[in-house]
């Protein structure tokens, strides 16, 4: 399995950070290489109706106090995404964290923009 993956953004939840069409260099990491405030990958659990949910791009808010082997994640446009704060979700297991995303690759017209995330 290669170190790195490409994701595209879907959706408003990352804005303002991160656009709908924004392309993400993640690196696959493993626990102790994350902190709160990284852009991750993450598997989100079913939603109530106990229908999958697609994978996420969301933010690290930090490990759960009450489980230290489990993540909280929130979404940066505060009006949309799922998050922790959603009793459906609460905090994530490390492996449904996949990857934290080092660069956004961002296209508008003729321009490419990079920039470290």
């Amino acid at each position: 399995m290669l170190p790195f993956f490409l994701v595209r953004v879907t959706g408003p939840s990352m804005q303002p950070t991160l656009r709908e069409g924004d392309i993400l260099l993640v690196r696959r990491v493993g626990p102790s290489r994350l902190e709160g405030g990284h852009v991750v990958i993450v598997d989100l659990p079913p939603d109530p109706a106990g229908r999958p949910r697609p994978r996420s791009v969301k933010r690290l808010t930090g490990p759960d106090p009450d489980d230290p082997a489990r993540w909280w994640i929130d979404s940066d446009n505060p009006r949309e995404g799922v998050t922790s704060f959603d009793p459906s979700v609460g905090s994530l297991p490390h492996d449904a964290v996949h990857g934290r995303a080092l660069l956004r690759i961002r296209c508008t017209g003729r321009k490419l923009g990079l920039s470290r995330l």
